[in-house]
């Protein structure tokens, strides 16, 4: 008896750089003030990590706010990332009921989705379930998002979890991007943004370079 597809195993569910696209919501300043669940300033490290890390890849990525001028403009370390991208600004809390942020994707031609949002039980919760609908692929970022409090928080990974979405940690996602250290281009970028924001990790990677007597490229 044949049995159905799985593709969440296998190594064509793991991400490439050519496989997927990010969508990064609502990281404005009211939003930021109402994470509960995690310091925000390790939140804003994170998915200023991710969004360097899929600039780094080449992922194609879309900044979407939600009505800029009562939560404010884009954090401006996330902004500073793809300062030539202008956010598209809706009043959806659902970025998926845009059809701008909709028709964007499209035309990526990704099937694999990456989001990250604040507020997760929001913002990130709904287009995730909604995408899922439409037949993406999509995965999460956890500590690139953020609640109003931890239950919230964790009560949405659950949500997205038992509706067929998959949770990613942020140096998880840029690891899954790399997969082989012998991709020397993508090593050195990938290993200034660990330095940068890797916390523990990062002050590891610049003991290392210490005792090989290294110096990264730009430090």
């Amino acid at each position: 008896m044949a049995t159905a597809k799985n593709d969440k195993i296998g190594l064509d569910a793991l991400l490439t750089p050519d496989n997927c696209a990010l969508v990064l919501i609502d990281h404005q300043p009211f939003q930021v003030s109402g994470v509960q669940n995690v310091d925000p300033n390790t939140m804003i490290n994170n998915v200023v990590m991710l969004a360097k890390g899929a600039k780094a890849f080449g992922v194609p990525t879309l900044l979407t706010t939600v009505i800029e001028e009562r939560g404010g403009y884009l954090i401006k370390p996330l902004q500073d990332v793809f300062p030539e991208q202008k956010p598209i600004d809706r009043t959806t809390i659902n970025t998926w009921e845009d059809p701008r942020c909709v028709e964007w994707v499209k035309k990526t031609g990704r099937k694999k989705i990456i989001m990250a949002a604040l507020w997760t039980e929001i913002c990130l919760a709904f287009p995730v379930i909604h995408a899922l609908g439409d037949g993406y692929e999509v995965y999460f970022v956890t500590d690139a998002s953020g609640g109003v409090s931890k239950e919230a928080h964790e009560m949405a990974i659950h949500r997205m979890i038992q509706a067929g979405a998959v949770p990613l940690t942020s140096t998880v996602v840029l690891s899954e991007l790399q997969r082989d250290w012998a991709r020397l281009e993508t090593a050195e970028k990938l290993a200034e943004i660990i330095l940068a924001h890797g916390g523990h990790v990062g002050t590891n990677l610049a003991w290392e370079y210490q005792l090989l007597g290294l110096v990264p490229r730009g430090k």
